[in-house]
């Protein structure tokens, strides 16, 4: 019997805590579909801080303009964390001290996509960025990143330095804001968005069943 599948896009920033932990819930879902329904993933861009400079900022300043006292986002970061560990991600807030633009990381992904790796790439940012404390804005972190995720160090890096994938992201960018995306993550379908958030694997796979069966 032929298994049914759904095309799924996930749209997420790769310094956005809830959409690692949304990435082990939906694989969580995957499980749980697993011989029912199978899902293909292709990971779209969105931007936390579009209006980031390009070589990122001072996390404790970010994070005290952001919202109001390093207190009050020392208590968000707990609650990330208390999230992440219940799904068996590991947060290091103390080692990370800077807040980077995630334009190139994106571009990352993209060129990733082209070689069937997206979801080895999208992993190491989010396990570099929140578990490692690496500034993920910084092109040699990104080509470090590759080459541990499997792909050509060198190529990409040339790639990269090129421009590859920078129009494409923008595209992407402005299309998820066209359709109205405004948090993070989403995942999506035909290009409407569906699920909001990072819902727990079991609700998550109950909800695509269901549109599938429609």
């Amino acid at each position: 019997m032929q298994i049914r599948s759904l095309d799924l896009d996930v749209i997420g920033d790769v310094i956005c805590p809830w959409c690692w932990v949304g990435k082990r819930q939906l694989e969580g879902a995957k499980a749980i579909l697993d011989g029912k329904l199978a899902l293909n993933t292709v990971w779209k861009p969105f931007q936390l801080n579009p209006g980031l400079p390009h070589e990122g900022v001072d996390r404790r300043v970010y994070r005290k303009a952001k919202f109001g006292s390093l207190d009050y986002s020392a208590k968000l970061d707990a609650r990330v964390a208390e999230a992440g560990r219940a799904v068996g991600l590991e947060f290091r807030h103390d080692r990370m001290t800077w807040t980077p633009n995630t334009f190139d990381a994106h571009r990352l992904i993209w060129l990733a996509g082209l070689e069937g790796a997206q979801d080895a790439v999208v992993e190491g940012l989010f396990r570099a960025y929140f578990s490692e404390g690496r500034n993920t804005g910084d092109m040699a972190v990104l080509i470090q990143i590759a080459e541990e995720s499997g792909l050509n160090a060198n190529d990409i890096g040339k790639r990269l330095a090129a421009g590859a994938g920078a129009a494409e992201v923008s595209e992407d960018l402005q299309r998820g804001l066209g359709a109205g995306v405004d948090s993070v993550p989403t995942i999506a379908l035909g290009g409407r968005p569906l699920i909001s958030g990072a819902v727990p694997a079991e609700q998550l796979a109950a909800t695509l069943l269901k549109l599938d069966s429609r």
